[in-house]
């Protein structure tokens, strides 16, 4: 089982409809969180302690997490989805089971 950290900017629309996806899952549980001042839920680091693989919306949010966190060991994937969705949009939905197939 992996614990998965989805981060966005503010936590509103990408990264907890990444979440959402694995509600329930049977082997992985997922958070999500957003690097900017004005995010629903603020990354921290324990939040990056607590998991296995972080997942980010963009090359940017990487070098973010790099600047203010501890990383060592951590795998960190850049999915490189821009900000044009609202929260459960099927079309993102749609974009993130594409690309996160081997975690479902």
């Amino acid at each position: 089982m992996a614990n998965l950290l989805f981060i966005c900017s503010k936590n509103q629309w990408r990264s907890p409809t990444a979440e959402l996806l694995f509600k329930d899952h049977p082997d992985h549980t997922a958070y999500s969180a957003g690097t900017s001042d004005k995010a629903r839920i603020r990354v921290n680091q324990k939040m990056i302690d607590k998991v296995d693989v972080i997942f980010v919306m963009k090359r940017r949010h990487k070098e973010l997490l790099k600047q203010r966190f501890e990383l060592t060991g951590k795998k960190i994937i850049v999915l490189d989805i821009e900000d044009n969705y609202q929260y459960n949009d099927p079309e993102l939905i749609d974009t993130l089971k594409g690309l996160l197939s081997e975690y479902f």
